[in-house]
């Protein structure tokens, strides 16, 4: 409904919304379970994202007990792992198991279904001016794809020889022979099929997403007028498209190497004394591991971008709203979202200097590597504008962000270490890049995730999210996740090794058991203090006190819609937009101080230049 004042809508045309507009009465299957509404797919995303969290983070509280306490068992791991912990300590071959799971899930099924499934699903319509997505049919299959990539991998703890162990990467030739350990048999092939699930919900998704943008925007609703939100969902989209199909295509190979006797990924493999043959009884030669390195970090490298993307949108509306300032360089904020979307897809063999790349190829990717820190550092500038001499009101929300903010510098700065081929290959497999890869990755992804949802739980579900709740989650989470991950970086520098199952036998590394058990007690803290946001989650669902249709005063048009908003989103006709999105401290008046971009501009008015 185009009015000058969209946001009051009357009980009546609420109604009629939620019952007859556009859509008839579903049944409950139709509505809840196998629903064409971005909105309950959002959501679907969401609650099967915390579900893989939870679990992920159990993971690695396991290795991390017997990281930080390697000559002590916990009897209460047999009762839960069984056989994988005789007597309460976990065998060495399901510790591989763990890592590359707990990375696997949280990588894919958390930080990528997370933040794009779930945020690009409720915005992305919401955002432009759309009923729904361009194909709700296909929407609703890239959820269900996402489930069942969600069931084989889940599958995959419960097989006699466990799943998958060659770690995250899966690196052959241990992920190419199903004889090289437990994890590389049947494990492995669950694996390869739950991936490739993942990755046609994934191109289902983002194919949606781009289609929706681009041709799906209402009246007024110009490119330059769009939210950074949307901006970032729509590079996160291309992104995908472009780069998934190359881990597929590296995963069909990898199928074939494992069963049919190709030899893409191996060359001159002996067992037990004894050559690798084909079914013609010649020695299997002519592959290469390292060709499998570059089609999974061409992927690799633009899916952290993926990840990180769409929370770099999040943030940077939950900091303008919060800010109560318009977001500083609007321009140099899309552009650099291009620039990083570009520059992704031509570093990706920085992960891979001690390959034995030639110098002059790693001098290349060294440079390529620096230039992606600029757009990446114009955003960092702009956010701290943003927040320079704002009216700010720290909300959960806005901690997150700004915790986002904190991290991202942090783990930024560790990169420029690593983007040296003469440091990364000292640095290479310590520590110190799971401190740098957790920091500017994970933890970043995660609060800009955790700013989304607060920001956003309102327009989900109708009402409000503990506060008191959510302050308490952010303190001890980012207390916690300096405290795991900063000191990381130290015993990285002093060549403590990742992946290794303890360091007891290793004289070098004796001198990190307190450190390591220093780190082990701070991620269980930080880990038991996510249940906080858990309980908040689903307690304010049902019990949280009723919103209002805008809580925060936020100039875009997801907040014109009826607090309860039906199948179509809007009653009667879609808004026009007349202005921009960020229209914040423009009339001096601080308990009013925000424009909504369906007001239309007045004569004496010039909309700004951003």
């Amino acid at each position: 409904m185009a009015t000058e004042n969209p946001q009051v809508v009357t009980e009546t045309e609420e109604h009629v919304h939620e019952e007859s507009h556009y859509h008839p009465k579903l049944s409950f299957i139709r509505k809840y379970v196998f629903s064409m509404d971005h909105k309950t797919i959002a959501k679907q995303f969401l609650i099967t994202g915390i579900f893989w969290g939870v679990i992920g983070g159990l993971m690695s509280m396991v290795f991390r007990l017997k990281l930080g306490f390697p000559d002590d068992s916990f009897p209460f791991l047999q009762s839960i792992l069984g056989s994988w912990a005789p007597e309460g300590d976990l065998k060495p071959e399901f510790y591989n198991a763990l890592i590359t799971i707990h990375g696997t899930v949280l990588v894919f099924f958390v930080l990528t279904a997370g933040l794009s499934g779930t945020f690009a699903n409720l915005l992305i319509p919401l955002q432009v001016g759309a009923r729904d997505m361009a194909s709700p049919f296909l929407n609703m299959m890239s959820y269900w794809f996402f489930f069942l990539a969600s069931v084989v991998m889940f599958s995959s703890l419960f097989l006699p020889q466990g799943p998958a162990s060659p770690g995250w990467t899966v690196y052959p030739p241990q992920s190419a022979l199903p004889q090289a350990s437990p994890g590389s048999g049947a494990g492995m092939t669950y694996w390869l099929v739950s991936m490739a699930l993942f990755i046609f919900s994934a191109l289902l998704g983002g194919l949606n997403y781009i289609v929706t943008i681009l041709n799906m925007r209402t009246k007024g609703m110009s490119m330059a007028r769009l939210p950074l939100t949307i901006w970032a969902f729509l590079v996160t989209a291309i992104l995908g498209v472009l780069s998934f199909p190359v881990l597929l295509s590296a995963s069909v190979l990898l199928i074939f190497d494992r069963g049919m006797g190709t030899s893409f990924f191996l060359s001159d493999i002996y067992i037990a004394g004894e050559a690798l043959r084909t079914s013609t009884g010649e020695i299997l030669s002519g592959g290469s591991p390292i060709l499998f390195q570059h089609l999974f970090w061409f992927l690799g490298h633009p899916e952290v971008y993926i990840i990180i993307l769409p929370a770099m949108g999040i943030v940077s509306e939950v900091l303008a709203v919060n800010a109560r300032k318009p977001i500083f360089g609007y321009r140099a904020m899309v552009g650099s979202l291009l620039a990083i979307g570009f520059l992704s897809f031509v570093v990706w063999a920085h992960h891979m200097f001690v390959t034995g790349m030639n110098p002059f190829i790693g001098s290349v990717f060294m440079l390529l590597t620096l230039i992606i820190a600029v757009p990446s550092a114009i955003k960092v500038f702009n956010w701290v504008t943003t927040l320079w001499k704002g009216n700010i009101r720290l909300t959960p929300a806005m901690l997150f962000s700004i915790g986002f903010v904190s991290t991202f510098i942090a783990g930024g700065l560790t990169g420029l270490f690593l983007g040296n081929p003469a440091i990364d290959i000292q640095l290479h497999d310590t520590y110190f890049i799971v401190a740098h890869f957790h920091i500017v990755m994970a933890l970043s992804a995660i609060f800009g995730m955790f700013a989304g949802i607060y920001h956003w739980f309102p327009k989900m579900f109708g009402r409000m999210m503990n506060k008191n709740l959510g302050y308490l989650h952010f303190f001890l989470t980012i207390v916690c996740a300096y405290g795991v991950f900063w000191p990381m970086h130290y015993i990285g520098m002093a060549g403590v090794p990742r992946r290794y199952f303890e360091f007891s036998n290793f004289q070098a590394f004796g001198g990190f058991a307190d450190l390591n058990q220093f780190i082990t007690v701070a991620a269980i803290i930080g880990f038991t203090a996510q249940f906080l946001f858990i309980i908040n989650f689903f307690y304010s669902i049902f019990h949280g006190r009723k919103a209002t249709m805008n809580p925060w005063k936020s100039v875009t048009i997801e907040w014109t819609t009826p607090i309860k908003t039906g199948h179509g989103n809007w009653p009667g006709e879609i808004p026009e937009v007349h202005r921009w999105a960020y229209d914040y401290s423009k009339n001096g008046d601080s308990e009013n101080d925000f424009i909504p971009q369906t007001t239309p501009v007045s004569a004496d008015e010039i909309e700004p230049e951003h």
